[in-house]
């Protein structure tokens, strides 16, 4: 490894680090023409090890940068394998500093499963949770999925225009491919024991509760000093040295140097260095129409195969994956979604749309279900290619501007949408194991969806228990499923659907609460609620539902006013199934 001063420098660039900002760093200089590019590593891989080949990537492994000193008019680079002569030098490794701002209470049973920076045993297969908001979270996100994990990333606070270029490439391939799903808002707050897995409390309607394989936190990274690579004062003065992480001046408040901002600063070094420049619209407004078909092709992995409204504010819609299959079980839900740029049915503006016009909004919905195939038979899930959601439009007010069905409303057959690739939930028909006992399906307007699914696979399956399902709406015209419901009743002597429009002309007001108090399933269908015998299942508007709040210090139950269903159904024997404990009350909070 020779030294050299002037053109015959052995390298144009030498960059210090193998993770994401390095190789961003290294395949952009290299890409923008400098020949001469090499990246030292001190571990023996780098973040992405398939670079290497598709850019031709020079790199030296278990080499650790012992100094950085300026030798002429060229730098002189020592590490632990030799001396390096080059013209630059970028430093983009990273030291861990700990995970103590990411790391929330967690059971000590756990400890073999909640880990930092690392995994243990098998991943194939393997519910992954990776969290964290910087290159590194989506370094081991990759490299979970690669490894056949079903890998979420939790990334509360990620910015993705802070990660390094090829972070972001790699996130978007990520959810474009469906290999990971991506909660940009989401972190959590705290993880509980489940049956010795992991559960993962998010503390917010956005996010339920999810179990985990196990949970894998990014720890926090700081800049290496300059003293840590043995930066001299020459060396620094010499203007051919950058530190990514590090403030691009000495003034307080100076944004970090990044690898998008450091190739400007290379190509004042190297004038012939090539600088994609940032695209401009031009005058007919085409260049912006292409910068949104460029964005539609990056993160849409999905096709609306059919979009059938109900009435102009409610809709049926099928979503057909281009990678991966549709399996779930019933009452499982899947996240949709579409980008800002994209046109919404009102005229409401969304807050801080200028930050985030080129970014996905996001929403989870519960799977709906076909009741009947093409040939009137009970529709099946593994004859589908697509999965199906029911969605009713949101309108804006003053305290929510809704970003997804705004946009959703514009859509039709044939146009493109983003699909999560995880499909999850633990509001299923796992407890219901008596094919006499009686299940009841409680919902207010779109949590019909998931019961649609359940439904369908009791009947299916041959349950002899009754079925009854109740739903309340507005009007008659908000149900969608109500035509086939009614053809399931007329087939199935065990099954019962039970609409309950709250404003329609000439049909009084009855509410689900209503149904228990005065005994609706006896008098009318000879049912009996028996806490013995009896699943319920309750999805849609919190106050039908009526989950109590736990005090902490002393376990006392406080119940909302209006009171909801849990209460009544608790007063009678019944159980909420939650965490823990296993009751015969199950929920999906669908608001």
């Amino acid at each position: 490894m020779a030294s050299g001063t002037g053109s015959d420098a052995a390298y144009d660039l030498v960059v210090v680090g193998g993770n994401t900002g390095g190789l961003s760093v290294a395949v952009a200089a290299q890409s923008g023409g400098l020949g001469r590019v090499r990246i030292l590593e001190p571990s023996s891989a780098v973040a992405y090890t398939d670079l290497i080949g598709e850019y031709q990537l020079d790199v030296g492994f278990g080499e650790t940068v012992e100094q950085i000193d300026a030798s002429g008019n060229e730098l002189e680079i020592t590490t632990s394998k030799g001396v390096y002569a080059a013209r630059a030098c970028v430093v983009a490794h990273r030291t861990n500093v700990g995970n103590s701002t990411w790391t929330p209470p967690f059971d000590a049973s756990l400890s073999e499963r909640v880990l930092v920076d690392r995994f243990t045993g098998q991943l194939v297969d393997q519910d992954i949770l990776i969290v964290g908001f910087t290159d590194h979270a989506v370094e081991l996100t990759a490299k979970a999925a690669l490894a056949g994990a079903r890998v979420v990333l939790a990334a509360g606070g990620m910015t993705p225009k802070r990660l390094s270029p090829i972070g972001q490439t790699e996130l978007r391939r990520l959810e474009r491919e469906r290999q990971a799903t991506i909660l940009f808002r989401s972190v959590p707050v705290r993880i509980a024991e489940d049956d010795g897995l992991p559960l993962a409390c998010f503390g917010d309607r956005r996010t339920p509760d999810l179990e985990f394989d196990r949970v894998i936190f990014a720890s926090g990274r700081t800049p290496v000093s300059p003293d840590a690579v043995g930066l001299t004062e020459a060396a620094a003065a010499s203007g051919k040295v950058w530190m990514l992480g590090l403030p691009m001046s000495d003034e307080e408040g100076a944004p970090l140097l990044t690898a998008a901002s450091v190739m400007p600063e290379l190509a004042h070094l190297f004038p012939a260095l090539k600088v994609a420049p940032a695209e401009e619209e031009d005058g007919d407004g085409r260049g912006f129409e292409a910068v949104i078909e460029e964005l539609r092709k990056e993160h849409y992995n999905a096709t609306i195969t059919y979009f059938e409204p109900t009435h102009s504010d409610l809709w049926v819609l099928g979503v057909r994956p281009d990678h991966g299959d549709v399996h779930h079980l019933p009452g499982q839900y899947a996240s949709l979604g579409l980008g800002y740029w994209e046109k919404r049915i009102d005229d409401a503006e969304d807050p801080q749309l200028d930050d985030r016009w080129d970014k996905l909004v996001r929403r989870s919905y519960s799977i709906s279900h076909r009741i009947f195939d093409e040939h009137g038979y009970l529709a099946q899930e593994r004859d589908t290619t697509e999965l199906e959601f029911y969605i009713v439009l949101v309108p804006p007010t003053p305290e929510n501007i809704p970003g997804l069905t705004p946009r959703l409303a514009l859509k039709k057959p044939g146009d493109r949408i983003y699909l999560g690739p995880k499909v999850a939930g633990r509001y299923t028909l796992g407890p219901v194991t008596d094919p006499k006992g009686t299940v009841v399906f409680f919902a207010t307007g779109t949590g019909e969806a998931p019961h649609n699914a359940m439904v369908v696979e009791l009947l299916r399956k041959g349950h002899m228990g009754p079925i009854v399902s109740a739903i309340t709406v507005r009007n008659l015209a908000d149900l969608g499923y109500m035509d086939k419901n009614r053809e399931l009743e007329s087939r199935y002597h065990n099954f019962h659907y039970l609409p309950l429009p709250t404003r329609e002309p000439g049909i009084p007001k009855r509410y689900i609460q209503d149904l228990i108090t005065d005994d609706v399933f006896p008098k009318e269908f000879g049912v009996k609620l028996d806490p013995a015998t009896t699943h319920v299942f309750m999805c849609g508007n919190p106050a039908m539902i009526g989950l109590p709040k736990e005090d902490e210090e002393n376990g006392t139950l406080t119940y909302p006013k209006p009171t909801g269903v849990v209460e009544i159904l608790t007063e009678r024997g019944f159980t909420l199934d939650h965490r823990k404990t296993k009751g015969n009350l199950h929920y999906e909070e669908y608001w």
